[in-house]
């Protein structure tokens, strides 16, 4: 989630930061679609770790005796790799058939980064297999998100057999900072997706303000989140900040 989340920022800021500081919107056709390929690489790396944050919190509330032989280092390993392999082979073709269009006069991209969907639009030759690939890569971060839904569902059954009131609170206490992690993650997602969908008069200034949300929220909010709720990373925190001191 870290490296997801540094991954973003360090994608989109160089050019963020030269627009807002410098008043500089120049980018290469080059440059820009190595961005974008980074941008959407670490979008479904992130989508991806957090379904799997779902799983592992379905098997540590549903079969906590079985947890830690399930969950080997080993495992989450490969898992780890199987996530990075997932999210190149995705968004590998974005930069490619990018390339293949042909652009005219219109030059003017609607964010202060490059996205797939934005500089396709520049294109004026046809670019349906952008639009379908696009749809096909847009459809697999739903699928996560359909999955972490239902893995939440499943503990929700599995909290609900549990007798105690107060143990029940404990167990949804530990999903507290994976929730707050999904909502800050897909909020924004989804607002921008709907403005782009369905906003027909649309202000351009509040299209860039949520896109650049959709960015910089992620890997601001969730070292804050985590820190608060888990009490090993917060107690190390703590102590290096005494150790400063």
């Amino acid at each position: 989630l870290a490296i997801s989340d540094l991954g973003l920022s360090f994608s989109s800021l160089p050019t963020i930061l030269r627009i807002f500081l410098f008043n500089s919107m120049g980018i290469s056709p080059n440059a820009c679609f190595a961005q974008e390929f980074f941008i959407h690489g670490f979008t479904v790396m992130e989508s991806s770790v957090l379904l799997v944050m779902s799983l592992d919190r379905f098997l540590a509330i549903h079969s906590p005796l079985r947890y830690s032989s399930l969950l080997t280092s080993n495992r989450v390993a490969k898992m780890g790799l199987i996530l990075a392999i997932r999210s190149i082979l995705l968004v590998l073709p974005f930069p490619f058939t990018l390339r293949r269009l042909k652009y005219c006069q219109k030059n003017l991209l609607s964010h202060s980064y490059c996205l797939h969907q934005d500089t396709m639009k520049l294109a004026c030759s046809d670019n349906k297999v952008n639009v379908i690939y696009g749809l096909f890569v847009a459809a697999t971060g739903i699928l996560d998100l359909t999955f972490i839904f239902m893995s939440y569902m499943m503990i929700l059954k599995a909290v609900l057999s549990i007798a105690s009131q107060k143990q029940r609170l404990k167990v949804l206490n530990t999903c507290v900072s994976h929730i707050c992690a999904v909502l800050i993650f897909y909020v924004p997602i989804i607002t921008l997706a709907a403005m782009h969908r369905f906003a027909k008069h649309k202000s351009p200034l509040v299209v860039i303000l949520v896109a650049d949300i959709f960015l910089l929220l992620p890997p601001l909010m969730n070292p804050i989140v985590y820190c608060v709720k888990t009490r090993q990373i917060r107690e190390k925190v703590l102590g290096n900040l005494l150790n400063i001191c």
